[in-house]
């Protein structure tokens, strides 16, 4: 489904566009995907982050009210692989991988022998490697005649970078671990606010079919009964293409404020699509 924009909240200046792609990503791994509804955003000017648009496979079946059976506390300090990628993982969405660079096959081969678990971190050439990542689990691989693996892993806890132990063959780090943390407003409906965001992302897709002149039939449940905080991040996974705000949507510790960018980002595209969708109207040929 190609929705023609995406406008950010009011922290973002840029808008962006849809697309289904494929990319090659600065790291030489092949990121593979299948693409549902996915909202591709541009880069903007939050804080740090980074630019090149890459893509991350994720449905909402994808996601697990718990991403792993003996979850870490967070105050536990463990050392963690690092794979640096310039994409976002966000627990419980899917992330396909082809990878064929030696440090990274060196990677996987003491992965496979132990926990099957490493650190997914967002990079970018020009201002490097975030603070906080996401762990990436192994639960399908298929290694490849040319010692190449195809990997299916599934996002599980995330994760802050304290203290880099070594760079060679690949990182490795200690890392806490990072949750949301309980609203500081104590009345907040995080139900009612996840609901809300459920409904303008719907819309989203409902206005974007018409103005690509699809059948404007009825939107699937979105949600699927997830809770709050990882329903809002399966929508912070629908961002693709703006990596900056995926990323600031990761690092966010509070799940109302995550749900309430998350909403303003869908309200600020939802009133573009209702402009362009008047202009469609008005002048049918400029479509």
């Amino acid at each position: 489904m190609a929705l023609p924009q995406i406008l950010h909240s009011s922290s973002s200046s840029s808008s962006s566009i849809i697309s289904h792609k494929s990319y090659l990503n600065p790291t030489n791994h092949y990121i593979n995907h299948t693409t549902n509804n996915k909202f591709f955003i541009p880069p903007h000017h939050h804080r740090r982050r980074r630019k090149p648009p890459t893509s991350l496979h994720c449905s909402a079946s994808s996601f697990s009210e718990k991403h792993h059976t003996n979850s870490p506390k967070s105050d536990d300090v463990v050392e963690l692989p690092l794979f640096p990628l310039p994409l976002v993982l966000f627990p419980g969405a899917i992330l396909p991988l082809q990878i064929f660079e030696f440090r990274y096959r060196i990677m996987m081969h003491t992965l496979l022998h132990t926990d099957l678990r490493f650190g997914v971190i967002y990079t970018d050439a020009a201002t490097g490697t975030a603070d906080v990542g996401c762990v990436g689990e192994v639960i399908k691989h298929e290694r490849l005649v040319d010692d190449r693996f195809f990997l299916i892993c599934k996002g599980q806890e995330r994760f802050r970078v304290t203290k880099l132990v070594r760079t060679k063959p690949y990182l490795v780090a200690q890392v806490t671990w990072l949750e949301d943390r309980p609203s500081e407003k104590v009345d907040e409906d995080l139900d009612a606010l996840a609901n809300d965001v459920e409904i303008h992302m719907k819309d989203v897709i409902r206005l974007s079919n018409r103005l690509n002149g699809k059948p404007e039939k009825e939107v699937q449940d979105l949600r699927r009964n997830l809770f709050p905080t990882p329903f809002s991040f399966f929508v912070g996974s629908t961002f693709e293409g703006a990596p900056r705000e995926q990323q600031a949507l990761l690092e966010l510790e509070d799940t109302a404020m995550r749900l309430k960018r998350e909403k303003e980002t869908l309200r600020n595209t939802l009133n573009y699509l209702s402009a362009a969708s008047a202009v469609k109207d008005v002048f049918p040929s400029s479509s």
